[in-house]
């Protein structure tokens, strides 16, 4: 399991830094799908962000703590 990281000699919960690359990989597939124009084929796209985000999210924190 992963302790706390230490930034700048404060120890912080490993969560903040895997939402920070969740966000950072959706952010890019954001970009990726709407320079194609996949993104206006989707119904909600909000929604759709939302859950592509719980789920890269999800995937980050199951690799890092296998």
């Amino acid at each position: 399991m992963i302790s706390d990281l230490d930034v700048f000699g404060a120890y912080v919960p490993p969560l903040p830094a895997l939402m920070l690359a969740a966000w950072v990989a959706v952010a890019l597939l954001r970009r990726c799908l709407d320079q194609f124009g996949l993104l206006r084929s989707v119904w909600h796209p909000a929604l759709f962000i939302g859950a592509a985000y719980v789920l890269v999210l999800s995937l980050i924190v199951r690799i890092a703590f296998e």
